[in-house]
């Protein structure tokens, strides 16, 4: 992986390029040291959960802020891990989008002063094409083409990814993404921020069968996505049960909302794999570190003669490290960014 074109120039480099990597796009302040793409020499995530657990959610002027707090103690603390110096790397790449404008701007603005200061090159990330390539450095030889389920917060795409840098989006949400869903349907719930994890977990002590919640497919052949509908379902079954004075089996409703959004999350991504004739069927993104998710697909495309593949959790979250690999092949073939690169909260892959 060391030798690789650098630059898009023509020559053949013969050594290892280390790409700084800075995401920023909600409330994880990351820096992450990479080399060649796969390679993780150190990927610092200062997280702001504590902070936002309070509100519920994420409450961004308040990420902005502890963004600018945190970012130059994470980028130092990163270099200092990888046993490197800014001297040592040959590109700095950032996420400019999509995500939260303000924490956007913080990682994008100290990205484009160390390229400056440096005279390195700028490499703008798509934080979803993020997440696909988190895959690359959990499985080392993995390459295109492949099926990708990305599913976040503010997420549910299902990506053909022909090749580096090349992707035909097959489906994607028409309204809350699912790792959204998991979030109020936690809150509603009363099991706090963030909901996924809550829910994983609580889970495992219910009954998935116990109640019969919705499974939204929309029409034959769709590989888009819909939750909206099942979190109704969810909200208007708990709101019946309140009227009529009686509690609900907490651990039974988020074990059988939980399988609804499994249903629909595995079966699609398992149908758009067979349609593309794809060995593999990859997970990224948040809710893909769900255990429940992993285990439906292990089993669905075991059956189906497709292999399910995934990140390490802590590649699953919004890290840099990702944003880094993604960032190396970018870079290789030439695509670096202009010094007026802007955040773009509504960036589409």
């Amino acid at each position: 992986m060391g030798k690789c074109v650098a630059y898009g120039r023509d020559e053949t480099v013969e050594k290892d390029i280390v790409i700084l990597a800075i995401e920023s796009s909600c409330d994880e302040t990351s820096a992450a040291l990479v080399r060649n793409g796969r390679d993780v020499l150190s990927n610092i995530i200062s997280s702001q959960i504590s902070v936002h657990k309070k509100f519920g959610g994420v409450v961004p002027e308040v990420a902005s802020r502890k963004h600018i707090e945190n970012i130059s103690d994470v980028i130092d603390t990163a270099l200092s891990e990888a046993g490197l110096k800014l001297d040592d790397i040959q590109g700095v790449a950032v996420t400019y989008g999509p995500g939260l404008v303000g924490a956007l701007l913080i990682g994008l603005t100290t990205a484009k002063a160390l390229a400056f200061a440096r005279k390195l090159p700028l490499i703008g990330v798509n934080h979803i094409e993020g997440h696909i390539y988190a895959n690359f450095i959990q499985h080392k030889d993995l390459e295109p083409p492949f099926v990708c389920l990305v599913a976040s917060g503010g997420h549910s795409h299902i990506v053909n990814v022909v090749d580096y840098g090349k992707y035909e989006i097959m489906g994607m949400t028409r309204d809350d993404a699912a790792g959204e869903a998991f979030d109020k349907i936690a809150r509603a719930l009363g099991l706090g921020y963030p909901g996924g994890p809550q829910i994983d977990k609580l889970a495992r002590e219910g009954n998935a069968d116990a109640i019969d919640f919705p499974r939204a497919y929309l029409e034959e052949g769709s590989f888009d996505f819909s939750f909206s509908g099942l979190k109704s379902a969810v909200l208007n079954y708990l709101n019946s049960l309140s009227m009529k004075g009686i509690k609900p089996n907490i651990p039974d409703v988020a074990a059988s909302f939980q399988q609804a959004v499994v249903d629909v999350l595995s079966d699609k991504l398992i149908a758009a794999a067979e349609a593309k004739n794809s060995p593999y069927a990859v997970l990224a993104g948040g809710v893909a570190a769900n255990s429940k998710l992993r285990e439906e697909l292990s089993a669905k495309g075991a059956k189906k003669g497709i292999k399910v593949l995934y990140p390490d959790p802590i590649l699953c979250t919004d890290n840099a490290a990702m944003i880094g690999s993604a960032g190396y092949y970018k870079l290789i073939r030439g695509e670096v960014s202009e010094m007026n690169l802007n955040a773009v909260p509504n960036l589409t892959l």
